[in-house]
């Protein structure tokens, strides 16, 4: 590797083992250049002290503030029984607010000289209450002297503006700060990843002046240009490395499939009992043009629940069957394998009959394939697949297993992808003679930006119009608490749609048999609980049905689903749930994703606050799947003005999934979003912003485009080699790879 040998120096070199074992260990940083870009997280004026009003409790803490006074105090404890105990009280302010500093034991006599009042200092620590007062107990400090303390310290803290670092506990602020100042010197030496021409061309500064501003700015002029130039080494680097990928893609040899004049795909459209919405006509060409072409297709359906991805991606696969080969379905459940295999069947009719009798002229075989089979059903499957019989297959990751043997597999469409990981995918690629063609599907709305980012390596369509017959939803938050009895209505709503003959959804955060650990039970909450209502732990699948079926839904047939039962038992729930069996199914997320009951009028969710914006989204897409109306209750007992209640009115508001993602995205942290949950690496997006910057990755992914189109190795671009090399290590390639 030809990285900068004065940035790839080991930091225990020089920081010294100690420091660096912390920085590692806390940090993630290993390296001179992985700590210079470790940036502030903020800035202090020299002027202007931190609100002290507004600390958060238990979070560590870095506040420039002025000392008010000090006391030191004497007491008797168990250690100190003669009254020889000492406890420093320290008084700080800043204008805003005041915090209490305490120091005991041994600890007080250093911060006793020299916490005077009047003095400055930065203060580090865990914020806690005392006595219904926020304090720091031993915080670590630094103080902020004029210029006659040596040189050292006045070089330290020559800049105007203060850099306030991502911390721990282990490592404060300013140790940080005191450790990017020694190797400061070496941004000198960075080589810059931008082509000269697109930093000319955007007036951006060049890498080591970034660095140098970004940690030592004099004005706050300086700190723009930084980040300007620093989002876009991030967003180039990585759209890059994704463009770089999809040309390699393009390299690969694929079978061309294209469906005959009057073969299977014909045949099924003129079955169809309606016409394709226009979208779908749209979304169907794209993915004919790719499958059409000698190298594999590699393409991303976004499409809301009910849009018909799923008649897109049943004619892609006839597409494919028509010319040959084998095309796969992979769920992430048995319980989705099972509804797609039976609607496929439905919608293909005698099409589905391949080598029966009564079997169509052009039909094939659709074959189910999941873990769960007899040996027996399973042989036989497993014949029919590697002999072409099956045309089509449908299963979930028990079709990635050694034996699984294809006679040509053309087509893999892989459901909902964020189930499924990196080494499935290849797995199953690997089971073609040649690279088969890719179609991921999703309901999960995804922005622009993140598309680019996240799933960069994949060309996108998005079916964003809902067929005809598809029926309104209408959402309502039901305020629990402020107003009991909207909640009484609410049951009184869902025994309507039942003596309708309709059925209805009741979603809760939590299964209810964690043997009553309300500990176990917050964990299950998506979202950081607000006020009051976290006092009591979430509410609980087993708890609701009870009450409700003794209470409110009494008389109607109340039964249970969540992810602890057994598949077989789930499995049966859901069937007696189809067949109209059961009026009221009370249930956890795991009916979020596919189940198809289209006599399913109403859901009510409880706890609405405890779960994601895109999640709600998804939960409610599950009623108004037939011809009457959905209503969907979001019931929660946060007070009206929390950010909780805010977010659920956001839901009730609108339908558009696209609008409600980007909500949901601007309230998470970019990292979520951007697979560091996937890849366990901290993310490679330090100052750009997934939804703010979408213009600095929308140009950086043409950029991009432009230079590997013209260099594909980027053997004429050092610097971006290198920090291609730096981006991709193992854990990111994999991350990438995911998308």
């Amino acid at each position: 590797m030809d990285l900068v040998p004065a940035l790839q120096e080991p930091l225990k070199k020089v920081l010294g083992p100690a420091t660096a074992k912390v920085m590692a260990e806390h940090l993630g940083l290993h390296t001179v250049g992985d700590l210079l870009h470790h940036y502030p997280r903020r800035y202090e004026e020299r002027g202007q002290l931190t609100h002290l009003a507004d600390l958060p409790m238990d979070e560590h803490v870095t506040v420039v503030a002025q000392v008010a006074d000090a006391r030191l105090h004497t007491f008797a404890s168990s250690k100190a029984p003669r009254g020889k105990g000492q406890r420093l009280e320290v008084t700080i302010t800043d204008g805003s607010g005041r915090l209490q500093l305490v120091f005991f034991g041994n600890g007080v006599h250093k911060p006793h000289k020299e916490l005077l009042p009047g003095t400055r200092a930065m203060f580090a620590g865990k914020v806690s209450v005392f006595n219904r007062r926020l304090q720091l107990a031993h915080p670590a400090y630094e103080l902020l002297r004029g210029d006659t303390e040596g040189e050292e310290t006045v070089e330290s803290w020559a800049g105007a503006l203060i850099p306030l670092y991502p911390a721990t506990a282990k490592l404060e602020s300013w140790k940080l700060a005191k450790a990017i100042q020694t190797v400061l010197p070496s941004a000198q030496e960075a080589v810059d990843p931008l082509p000269g021409s697109l930093r000319e061309g955007r007036g951006l500064v060049s890498l080591p002046e970034a660095l140098l501003k970004i940690h030592r700015p004099h004005t706050k002029a300086d700190i723009e240009d930084a980040r300007a130039r620093l989002k876009w080494d991030e967003a180039f680097v990585l759209q890059v490395a994704l463009a770089r990928r999809r040309h390699a893609e393009t390299q690969l040899p694929a079978v061309p499939r294209k469906p005959g004049p009057d073969g299977l795909l014909t045949a099924f459209d003129d079955r169809l009992p309606f016409t394709l919405t226009d979208g779908q006509q749209k979304v169907s060409r794209e993915i004919f043009d790719d499958l059409a072409t000698d190298h594999p297709m590699h393409r991303l359906l976004q499409g809301e629940v009910g849009s018909g991805k799923t008649l897109v991606a049943l004619r892609a696969m006839l597409a494919v069957v028509d010319s040959g080969g084998q095309a796969v379905m992979l769920a992430p459940t048995e319980v989705l394998a099972q509804q797609h295999h039976r609607s496929v069947v439905e919608m293909m009719g005698e099409l589905a009959e391949g080598g029966m009798l009564g079997g169509a002229e052009h039909a094939t075989k659709v074959v189910l394939l999941t873990g769960s089979m007899g040996a027996a059903a399973r042989r036989h499957a497993l014949l029919d697949l590697a002999t072409g019989e099956a045309g089509i297959v449908i299963g979930t990751h028990a079709l990635i297993e050694d034996k699984v043997q294809f006679h040509d597999l053309g087509l893999v469409v892989v459901d909902e992808q964020h189930r499924f990981g990196v080494e499935q995918r290849d797995a199953l690629r690997g089971k073609g003679k040649q690279p088969p063609h890719l179609l991921v599907m999703t309901a999960t709305p995804i922005p622009r930006t993140v598309a680019m980012t996240v799933f960069g390596d994949l060309e996108t369509s998005v079916l964003d119009q809902l067929p005809a017959g598809r029926s309104p939803i209408a959402s309502h938050v039901v305020p629990a608490a402020d107003k009991p009895h909207f909640l009484a209505r609410a049951w009184e709503r869902v025994r309507e749609e039942v003596s309708n003959g309709h059925q209805a959804y009741v979603v809760c955060p939590r299964i209810g048999d964690e043997d009553d650990d309300p500990k176990k039970g917050a964990k299950q909450s998506k979202q950081p609980p607000e006020g009051d209502a976290d006092k009591r732990p979430p509410l609980a699948v087993l708890d609701v049905a009870e009450s409700l079926a003794k209470g409110p839904l009494q008389g109607l047939k109340v039964e249970v689903l969540h992810g602890r039962m057994q598949p077989d038992d789930k499995d049966a729930v859901m069937r007696r749930f189809a067949a109209g069996e059961t009026d009221v199914l009370v249930a956890t997320t795991v009916i979020e994703v596919g189940v198809n009951v289209p006599n399913a009028t109403a859901m009510v969710i409880m706890d609405a606050d405890r779960f994601g914006v895109s999640q709600l989204h998804q939960l409610r897409g599950r009623v108004g799947r037939g011809s009457a109306p959905g209503l969907c209750l979001l019931v929660s007992e946060m007070p009206e003005a929390s950010a909780a209640r805010q977010r659920l009115n956001a839901v009730a508001s609108t339908r558009d999934g696209f609008e409600l993602s980007r909500i949901d995205l601007e309230q998470r942290r970019e990292g979520d979003v951007l697979g560091q949950a996937q890849s366990g690496a901290r993310t490679s997006l330090r100052v750009l912003a997934v939804i703010e910057d979408e213009e600095i990755i929308a140009e950086a992914r043409q950029e991009a485009a432009a230079v590997v189109a013209a260099d594909p190795e980027v053997t004429g671009l050092p610097g971006l080699r290198t920090a291609l090399e730096a981006l991709l290590d193992d854990e990111r390639e994999q991350y990438l790879e995911k998308g």
